[in-house]
């Protein structure tokens, strides 16, 4: 899972100079000077953004992301739509490198520099490559991995140095489109149903574990918000972010308790209606 460290790094520019050899740093002085000669346009940037994450369903459903955290998933905006507000953002420099592989961990690094406010942030992402059985990954497994810390470290520095109001309309969007119109019971039903069939027939998740997974009781408590979520679950499984397996674990656990002591609380009954 990711353990994340970051450090802000902000202006003057010799501060960002300090980032690069002699050959980069002329190249990120030339870039700044660029971008204080050519300003963004906030608004262009926003609309251009919200128009590309909205283009169609599956790119809207590209833009989220959600991880499973001590038993309750979380979501948040994901690296796809860290890279589209970069594309359109301008005057923005943004990276991920792995920059170390331990005996147990490989370590990410992303940076992202506002060459306009010259402002830069480094986020470094560690995962572990050992597997089962204390065992070490595959070097195809490590690359995998690597590839998993990138878009983690990316995401992340990109988020701290991007404007949270961009980053929130651009995602509401986003989400509106992913979840489509579901002012009426029906629509609601058929978008829930089709959450539910895509679990079940991809990976083979029942109906009640999905209400679990959505932290509900029932099917119909499974509204707006949890099928967003589950749909940044399946964006998440795709990416390689995380794995079924991962995701189901604490659910399963959980059941598999409550069916010991269901299990032994029927013996229990069975027991004194024995002795009657």
């Amino acid at each position: 899972m990711e353990d994340a460290q970051y450090e802000v790094l902000s202006a003057p520019s010799e501060n960002l100079q300090q980032l690069a050899d002699p050959v980069e740093r002329a190249n990120v002085d030339s870039q700044v000077a660029t971008a204080k000669q050519y300003p963004r346009d906030i608004k262009r940037a926003l609309n251009n953004s919200i128009a590309m994450a909205t283009m169609d369903v599956e790119t809207a459903q590209s833009m989220s992301y959600a991880l499973p955290r001590g038993g309750k998933p979380i979501t948040g905006p994901s690296v796809h739509l860290a890279k589209l507000i970069v594309s359109n953002y301008g005057n923005i420099r943004a990276e991920a490198k792995v920059v170390q592989i331990t005996d147990k961990q490989i370590i990410s690094r992303g940076t992202c520099w506002d060459l306009e406010n010259n402002v830069a942030t480094a986020f470094e992402v560690r995962r572990s490559i050992i597997g089962k059985g204390g065992r070490r990954f595959s070097d195809d497994m490590i690359t995998v991995t690597g590839n998993a810390a990138n878009s983690i470290a990316y995401r992340n520095a990109v988020f701290s140095v991007i404007p949270r109001v961009i980053t929130d309309k651009v995602y509401n969007a986003a989400q509106h489109m992913i979840t489509g119109d579901l002012s009426t019971e029906e629509q609601l039903v058929s978008r829930r149903k089709k959450c539910i069939d895509f679990f079940h027939d991809e990976y083979g998740v029942s109906e009640k574990e999905v209400v679990m997974l959505c932290g509900k009781q029932t099917v119909n408590q499974i509204k707006a918000e949890q099928i967003s979520m589950l749909l940044g679950i399946a964006q998440s499984l795709k990416d390689g972010d995380t794995t079924i397996e991962e995701v189901m674990k604490p659910y399963r656990k959980q059941q598999a308790e409550a069916d010991i002591a269901a299990l032994a609380a029927n013996r229990v009954k069975e027991g004194k209606n024995d002795t009657k």
